[in-house]
């Protein structure tokens, strides 16, 4: 994975293992909950870090690295889970980001190099999942949220857990209807074309329009990602990413445009063990 990033551009860089807890906090709407925070000997409020998105934003506000800027990084993060297949509460993410361009052509280079990652892992059958975020700008956030746990609950399950939070049963119904219906942005329309023409990617091959990915984090604000090794919507992600174009400016006066992808390289070395 490095040697084909390094090829496009990208370089390593480091960030810390633990951040002030106000770094943090505010960035990951209801998944904040998971974060780990304690006070040091000498009274400040610390976290151990929740993913490697919003150390590399501190950095890029702290330190104004030339533009555009691409990175990436290996690392552990720490998130308070309950362990389950494919979840633990310390794991391993496989970052990369362009920092400073708004440009499509920055979304679809990290659909490409995502999948061709994939490809020389040896992963045939790999696809990446795409939607915009837009596409959820009539719902709340605790619709994006519920929406994002489509793969794991199902849609009844979405559907009950919109009545739990006070929505009647048929105006639940209407909301995952309205969000499974809907079509292509003209910002994905741009980003599939220049997959299909720049990067010679199959739609519904190597890529895939999917109207109900959520992805929960609150920091996202344009296209988004969801890997997945196969079709089937069951099987576990393998990674995921989207463009956050506010939140290096959380950490500055100044709106700086980003997009990356983040590897779950615990469950990717997982499954090539078995292979």
């Amino acid at each position: 994975i490095a040697s084909i990033l390094e090829e496009f551009g990208f370089i390593p860089i480091e960030t810390p293992t633990i951040e002030f807890a106000e770094t943090l906090k505010g960035k990951y709407g209801e998944e904040e909950k998971l974060i780990y925070e304690f006070t040091d000997r000498g009274g400040r409020k610390l976290a151990l870090r929740y993913d490697l998105t919003v150390p590399l934003a501190r950095y890029v506000a702290t330190y104004n690295p030339p533009l555009p800027f691409r990175r990436y990084q290996v690392g552990q993060v720490f998130r308070g889970e309950n362990p389950q297949r494919g979840r633990w509460r310390e794991f391993t993410q496989f970052d990369f980001d362009t920092v400073g361009s708004s440009s499509a052509e920055e979304d679809t280079k990290v659909v490409a190099v995502t999948i061709s990652c994939m490809r020389e892992l040896g992963f045939k059958n790999a696809i990446m999942l795409i939607n915009d975020r837009s596409n959820f700008a009539d719902f709340s956030p605790e619709v994006i949220r519920t929406m994002d746990k489509l793969n794991k609950i199902g849609e009844e399950g979405v559907v009950q857990e919109l009545v739990s939070g006070g929505k009647p049963e048929e105006a639940a119904k209407a909301v995952v209807g309205k969000i499974r219906s809907q079509s292509p942005t003209q910002n994905l329309e741009e980003i599939f074309k220049i997959l299909r023409e720049n990067y010679s990617l199959r739609e519904g091959e190597d890529f895939l329009f999917d109207p109900t990915l959520a992805r929960g984090l609150d920091y996202y604000t344009g296209a988004i990602f969801e890997l997945k090794l196969d079709k089937d919507p069951l099987s576990l992600s393998v990674g995921g990413g989207g463009r956050y174009d506010n939140l290096i400016g959380s950490f500055s006066k100044k709106q700086i445009p980003a997009v990356g992808f983040s590897f779950g390289l615990d469950r990717l070395l997982e499954i090539l063990a078995k292979k």
